[in-house]
């Protein structure tokens, strides 16, 4: 589908909802988990696979180790975002898109403008000491020197707001997500495998007539897409 006539489209939708994945942001320079050369194709740990790393069991077990990976893969404060965060910064405050539904931690929508958005993995910008439940910025977990950072308060471990493997998503942010994507006549789904559940089963309760579907490679729903289109979701959306 030409760029020309998704605009058209686009700009003829009154209620679009977008849902992102990894690949929303790996232009801005956060690499994501399973393409060629994604973080789970890599071997960052000689003793450990990065889903084992990040499971509520490993991190229990071994915060020290959780840490040295998560800061070192998981964190990217330096990053800004993109066109496509802008583009649908942009269609929000236009009053087309009604919600952004994200696989990811990065925070880069809110950061480019992007109001109502659904983080369904958490967020590294948000952090709860485990032990008197105080919330930290992502700051001091960054910011601290020592192997695990610990709440100022109390002393306990800090812990991610982040979904870890083994943790239950939020009931309450998946009811929003799925009521959100049953309303909308255009559902922009972009940079995602779709293969990681619950939340690829949202896409599933899409019953508008604009499946758009963005993304380099194959996934399991490309045979739904009213409209399918490989390549950069940044080049397609600026392209808007």
């Amino acid at each position: 589908m030409e760029h020309v006539n998704l605009r058209k489209l686009v700009y003829s939708s009154g209620s679009i909802v977008f849902f992102g994945g990894a690949g929303t942001s790996t232009e801005s320079g956060i690499p994501d988990f399973r393409s060629a050369g994604g973080l789970y194709e890599q071997r960052t740990s000689k003793v450990y696979e990065p889903e084992e790393i990040l499971s509520r069991d490993f991190f229990h077990a071994h915060p020290a180790d959780f840490y040295s990976f998560y800061r070192t893969h998981m964190v990217y404060p330096q990053a800004r975002p993109n066109p496509a965060h802008l583009k649908l910064a942009d269609l929000e405050q236009e009053g087309r898109l009604k919600a952004v539904i994200t696989q990811n931690i990065d925070g880069l929508h809110q950061l480019a403008g992007s109001v109502n958005v659904l983080e369904l993995h958490g967020s590294v910008h948000r952090n709860r000491c485990l032990d008197c439940g105080i919330s930290h910025p992502l700051s001091a977990v960054i910011g601290d020197s020592r192997p695990v950072p610990l709440c100022g308060e109390c002393g306990g471990i800090i812990k991610p707001d982040v979904v870890l493997y083994q943790e239950n998503l939020d009931f309450d942010l998946l009811e929003r997500a799925a009521v959100h994507i049953q309303q909308a006549d255009t559902l922009i789904v972009a940079g995602t495998s779709l293969t990681v559940q619950p939340a690829a089963g949202l896409v599933g309760l899409f019953r508008g007539d604009n499946l758009v579907l963005i993304n380099r490679d194959a996934t399991p729903m490309d045979g739904y897409a009213t409209h399918l289109i490989r390549g950069s979701i940044g080049e397609v959306m600026a392209a808007l």
